[in-house]
């Protein structure tokens, strides 16, 4: 029922099949290999989760599902090893306690393990359900205490924690634990004594993405004899599911390409996550504006119409709530279970995403970048250490990504400014090197950008295609050595771009490498250019060429929506890096190192 494109044009843009305009005007081999990413991307469910229902023909309801934000359920599971025994005739009875760090600084409690008695190196039994979010820096704390004989009969709930001995507390990120082998890192516990602290035996953090979680199904829809609603030819159909939620809304999940001029369509495989589905799921036979057709079923049935080759009726229901069955019908002609691997199988398997960071030097106006001796000017650093514009997203998004590359030395540039022999570049060292572009550290990026402003003046024009040009050469180089990496290039910039087209070609261009841009626009300028070339209206790019964009690698943010808004810019920017991570991946069919036969 309804989705995101209301018209056939808009379907076909958005599953990369033919139109009157789009990719059916330039339909050379190269866009048929983009079409078969892009369809391969949208049937894995990598879509905007922002939808218009269609209830009936006189009723619109618009349901927001919230951020793209990236989320995965993971189990924590902690062990022990050599802790400090504080008992005289036996050895310590230990008890774990995980804490959540929250921004404000206040330690929540997640859960407890049980108590283990009379152990050293406990393993303990409990595990800690989390929902791991990418985009944002999970601080985790955890506190082990020797637990007291007379509370050994208690629930671990109701233990006065202050009346035990305290062994010592470790803290970490969680994104340092997913990074890691096998996703377990080993933390030392320390227990403070006054200003300083002693060792205490170490804390062994492993976390596991529940197997479930990556289960999904391959499947292969057709129908037959679907009312015919053209006049001069018959209905372009293409299928849409939703799923069933316990309030009984439907919300869209997939959405097929659409097949031209047929009655009895076979589309190509969807591939679907048991998350997405539910116990229950809708199906939407659609052409033009008009409904052909719904029906209602589960994952059970879906499967079972595949084995016994049945079929399953379409229906009609009026303005009234009657329901008429029509002649349509719907087939599943292949049903594969097979697991899809995830964004933490490849993180934990070695892969890694490089941080990429290029800032705006140009000199857009005097109330926006303007002289970076004016307070002023968004360049201004304030002695008292307020953050600037461009240093809040440099750290917000920095914090983030740090964690997912080994070496944290990060490639960072100027664009816009006139360098010290006088000529503007519009892609030049941020630290003043002539060769070398790599800073080590969110903290090398924050230094060489305050020595920039001391050392380069403001000019112009805005032009992002050279920075984009040599992340994409980087990225490009870096295929050649291996497939473990994935880029992020962050561009904060104040104004409106002068060379559009010229982006708009080296993003098309990018698409095709293993590499996302995230923009952050500061101050008050006109980005409805940045808004084009994050392509969330489900069209994507098109070179000058006539080449249309493998797929959507952008995102923007302007900083002026989050003020006041509790979501960060790491947040905003960060929640689609996953998902084009992992269109990436699966595209071209690359595995997880450590799950490759």
């Amino acid at each position: 029922m309804g989705g995101c494109f209301s018209d056939v044009k808009g379907g076909q843009q958005a599953v990369g099949t033919g139109g009157s305009s789009g990719l059916a005007a330039h339909a050379t081999a190269q866009q048929e290999a983009n079409d078969a990413v892009g369809y391969l991307v949208h049937s894995r469910g990598l879509r905007g989760l922002y939808t218009t229902l269609e209830v009936d023909p006189l009723t619109l309801i618009e349901i927001s599902l919230g951020k793209r934000n990236f989320a995965s359920c993971l189990q924590l599971s902690l062990s022990a090893s050599k802790l400090r025994d504080l008992d005289v005739l036996s050895k310590s009875d230990p008890l774990a306690v995980l804490h959540l760090k929250r921004t404000d600084g206040i330690l929540e409690e997640l859960g407890r393990t049980e108590v283990i008695m009379n152990n050293l190196s406990p393993t303990w039994i409990t595990k800690f359900t989390i929902n791991y979010q990418f985009e944002i820096v999970q601080h985790l704390v955890i506190g082990v205490y020797d637990v007291d004989t007379k509370y050994h009969n208690m629930p671990v709930k109701t233990i006065n924690l202050n009346e035990q001995d305290y062994l010592g507390e470790a803290s970490c990120v969680l994104s340092e634990i997913v990074t890691k082998p096998s996703s377990s890192l080993t933390l030392t516990l320390q227990q403070k004594r006054g200003p300083s602290s002693v060792r205490s035996g170490t804390i062994t953090v492993h976390a596991e993405e529940p197997v479930s979680s990556r289960n999904a199904f391959e499947i292969t829809f057709r129908c037959s004899k679907l009312e015919n609603k053209d006049v001069f030819s018959k209905s372009d159909p293409f299928l849409r599911i939703s799923k069933v939620v316990e309030s009984g809304i439907t919300i869209p999940v997939c959405k097929t390409e659409v097949v031209n001029n047929d009655l009895n369509p076979i589309w190509k495989p969807v591939t679907l996550r048991m998350q997405q589905l539910g116990s229950k799921a809708c199906f939407h036979t659609r052409g033009k504006h008009e409904q052909l057709g719904t029906l209602q079923t589960s994952v059970a049935d879906i499967e079972k119409l595949a084995w016994e080759r049945g079929s399953a009726n379409f229906y009609a229901h009026s303005h009234h709530g009657a329901k008429k069955m029509l002649k349509g019908q719907l087939f599943v002609d292949n049903f594969i279970e097979k697991s899809q691997f995830s964004f933490l199988d490849y993180i934990s398997s070695g892969f890694q995403l490089n941080f990429m960071v290029a800032i705006d030097f140009t000199e857009f106006s005097a109330s926006s970048n303007g002289d970076p001796r004016h307070t002023s000017s968004l360049h201004f650093i304030d002695p008292s250490g307020r953050l600037n514009s461009y240093q809040q997203a440099i750290i917000s998004v920095g914090e983030v990504l740090q964690f997912y590359d080994s070496d944290k030395h990060f490639p960072a540039w100027g664009f816009g400014g006139r360098i010290s022999h006088g000529s503007v570049s519009h892609c030049f060292n941020l630290n003043g090197s002539p060769g070398e572009s790599e800073v080590s550290g969110v903290e090398g990026i924050m230094a060489a950008y305050a020595m920039a402003l001391h050392n380069v003046a403001l000019s112009g024009p805005t032009l992002f295609g050279p920075v984009i040009c040599k992340a994409a050469e980087i990225a490009t180089q870096s295929l050649s050595i291996g497939q473990n990496k994935y880029y992020a290039l962050l561009i904060i910039t104040d104004g409106v771009i002068t060379d559009l087209q010229a982006t708009v070609d080296a993003i098309v261009r990018a698409s095709d490498l293993p590499m996302s841009i995230l923009i952050v626009g500061v101050g008050g300028a006109d980005f409805k250019e940045m808004e084009f070339l994050d392509a969330d209206n489900g069209k994507r790019l098109e070179s000058s060429t006539g080449r249309i964009a493998t797929r959507d690698i952008v995102q923007f943010v302007p900083m002026r929506d989050l003020q006041g808004n509790q979501v960060s810019v790491a947040q905003s920017l960060l929640e689609e890096l996953p998902v084009q991570f992992l269109s990436y991946m699966w595209s071209r069919d690359i595995k997880p190192f450590s799950l490759r036969s």
